[in-house]
């Protein structure tokens, strides 16, 4: 008969004797200890949790239990010890009791008996006595505010007492310590959390938070490496944030906000905070926290996103000016020559800058989203990038064909594109990280032929997604980086090496067909060429008798300073052309000129000749085999082939089959 599920088998141990084995009844437990005043049993673990009527039933067979005194009587004993007049005793009871304010029972004695209100007097002006001993024992002190501060963050998480009860005196002396880069780093930390406790849980206490400190005053603590540290500050500056009364997010306060996270010294800040190696719990703090950030930051934005454009308001309509004054330089007529002439000019070049209302652009700013934003985005483009921005306008402005991109109706579907991606004027998740530069990089590299692909792409790459990206491919990296892998890398790599070129001239024996262009750029013939098997001479076949030994070859030249891409008019080539033009200098002053069909028959040939005259192939097709067949070859080679049999034949193909339909299991 199997024994009653109440019954258990632990250890049960108690100061000054060695722990014994014993059956406990876990419901006769709390009837006997559940409250009894003196004496209680606690898990004997690093969290020292009372065993209660609400968690009997986690205690397990081979549980290890510690049998020591109540929480109403411990509560008591810390609640007079932390009162002492001895440094040391009361350190010591502040340090015992940080670490028991973890458990919820022991924080409901310790509350009951006022025990709150203790703490708060001691911050406000027990501490000052011992301030004046600070100088003599510096270690002493921080540590006496350190554990305070500690018992009283433990009590609190354990929303038991209201967040509305705290003085002004409490409020500004936390504050202080916050607003003190030269602070104790346990001190510091736990008056930020003290303050963004304070701000998220009571709208007063926002106020009177905002009155003691600014953010302004919070950027310093980024500046450190206690990643700690970093992390309570950047939650803090979100809390502040997120609380800002509803009425005030239109005013000063906020826009001031918005002007300090705007700043490159925030941003820098924050990308070198983002740059430490930081343990997983850290990492996954901060990387909540940053969400958090980016989100507020985004949502400032909101207001212009939901803002119609007013066609009859002229600050709105001069913008539209400002973009056509940079995109053709010029500056507002005057008042000369007829209306008519005046709006078809206009007109004209409305329609260059790709508006879909050509004679009244402001109607294009109507609809929200993106609203202004979009005119926004337009305008500082405009003057911080005007090069790009005077080359995209004209190069599409005559455009008809497939690949016009107007730049005006493009602005304004990938402003409002950006909004939907980053959810602008949404609050952030609770559970939510992100990395939303790494999301549309990501997205971007498969390629996608439509907003909707790209879309689809970017739901499918969540935040859990390309944590797991990076992890393999930081195993992957931290496997062959190290430096027995980097020695064989090293020794591998000639034969790759000589691999690729034997494959270069291999092809370049097999021969291409090149394109002709006459002096007047029109595309008229082909030509053909090939190295011969010897690799001694390039002939253009082998019926002719048009012969270059390849030890006349004196250089190879490629792009631009080709002869044929300097003669006149040559400079009307499009890049295509530029980028697959290559010659061959031999003899004194002739040359050789060929126009590659692709990008791969050009990297094929430069390779291939350079390998012949002795020289590196450097093509962005040399770097990409190399990097594919090394890759395969290191694999290869560091495969665990331990008590495996290689053949040292390949296994025979069964001849005069009658069907091909194979079977093969995984």
């Amino acid at each position: 008969m199997p024994p009653p599920a109440d019954i258990v088998k632990v250890a049960i141990e108690w100061p000054g004797a060695f722990p014994k084995l014993m059956e406990i009844d876990q419901v006769l437990y709390t009837v006997v200890f559940g409250n009894h005043e003196n004496f209680a049993l606690q898990i004997a673990d690093t969290t020292n949790f009372y065993i209660t009527e609400k968690n009997r039933n986690d205690i397990k067979n081979g549980s290890i239990l510690r049998l020591t005194t109540s929480p109403y009587l411990t509560a008591s004993q810390l609640h007079e010890r932390i009162q002492s007049s001895s440094m040391d005793a009361k350190l010591e009871a502040l340090k015992d009791l940080a670490n028991a304010s973890r458990d919820i029972t022991f924080a409901q004695e310790f509350i009951n008996l006022d025990g709150i209100s203790l703490l708060t007097q001691m911050v406000e002006s027990g501490t000052e006595r011992y301030q004046k001993l600070q100088k003599i024992m510096k270690p002493c002190f921080g540590d006496l505010l350190s554990f305070t501060l500690t018992a009283f963050v433990e009590l609190m998480d354990h929303g038991i007492v209201s967040w509305d009860t705290f003085s002004v005196a409490f409020i500004k002396k936390i504050a202080s310590y916050a607003n003190k880069s030269a602070m104790d780093t346990a001190v510091l930390q736990r008056s930020l959390a003290i303050l963004e406790s304070m701000v998220l849980n009571s709208q007063d206490l926002y106020h009177k938070v905002a009155q003691e400190i600014t953010i302004g005053q919070l950027i310093p603590h980024l500046q450190g490496t206690d990643q700690d540290i970093q992390t309570y500050t950047i939650a803090v500056i979100n809390a502040l944030f997120l609380k800002a009364p509803e009425e005030k997010r239109q005013v000063s306060q906020l826009y001031e906000m918005s002007h300090i996270l705007a700043q490159k010294q925030l941003r820098s800040v924050i990308l070198t905070v983002k740059r430490y190696p930081q343990p997983h719990a850290h990492h996954d703090e901060m990387a909540h926290q940053l969400y958090v950030l980016q989100v507020l930051t985004f949502n400032l934005l909101e207001d212009r996103m939901m803002t119609k454009m007013d066609p009859q308001d002229q600050a709105q309509r001069d913008i539209i000016f400002e973009l056509r004054r940079i995109a053709f330089d010029v500056e507002c007529e005057p008042n000369s020559g007829s209306m008519e002439k005046r709006k078809s000019m206009y007109t004209r070049d409305y329609k260059k800058l790709g508006f879909i209302n050509h004679v009244n652009p402001a109607v294009d700013f109507t609809q929200i989203p993106p609203g202004m934003l979009a005119l926004d985005n337009m305008l500082y483009f405009a003057r911080h990038h005007q090069d790009a921005y005077i080359r995209i306008v004209l190069e599409n402005s005559s455009r008809e064909d497939k690949h016009e991109c107007p730049f005006g109706r493009s602005s304004i579907e990938l402003t409002k594109m950006l909004c939907e991606i980053l959810k602008v004027g949404e609050l952030p998740s609770e559970n939510l990280r992100t990395s939303t530069r790494e999301q549309i990089m990501r997205a971007l590299t498969v390629k996608p032929n439509s907003l909707d692909q790209f879309k689809s792409r970017l739901q499918n790459l969540s935040y859990t997604e390309i944590l797991k990206i990076r992890q393999s491919e930081r195993m992957n990296q931290e496997d062959f980086q190290s430096r027995p892998i980097l020695e064989l890398r090293e020794k591998i790599q000639p034969e790759i090496m000589e691999l690729i070129k034997q494959q270069r001239l291999n092809r370049l024996c097999e021969g291409t067909c090149f394109r002709k262009i006459s002096s007047r750029r029109r595309q008229d013939k082909f030509w053909y060429c090939r190295l011969s098997p010897n690799h001694k001479g390039e002939v253009p076949h082998d019926s002719l008798q048009d012969k270059l030994p390849v030890a006349d070859i004196k250089a190879v030249i490629t792009g631009k300073d080709c002869p044929h891409m300097k003669e006149k008019g040559a400079l009307k080539q499009n890049k295509e052309v530029l980028e697959l033009a290559f010659s061959v200098l031999y003899e004194s002053d002739e040359y050789l000129n060929f126009i590659a069909p692709d990008k791969h028959e050009y990297c094929v040939w430069t390779d291939g000749l350079n390998a012949l005259l002795g020289k590196e192939m450097a093509s962005d097709y040399t770097k990409s085999d190399m990097e594919t067949l090394l890759s395969m070859e290191m694999k290869l080679r560091l495969l665990d082939l331990e008590n495996i049999q290689i053949p040292e034949a390949p296994p025979q193909f069964p001849k005069n089959l009658q069907y091909y339909n194979l079977v093969y299991h995984l």
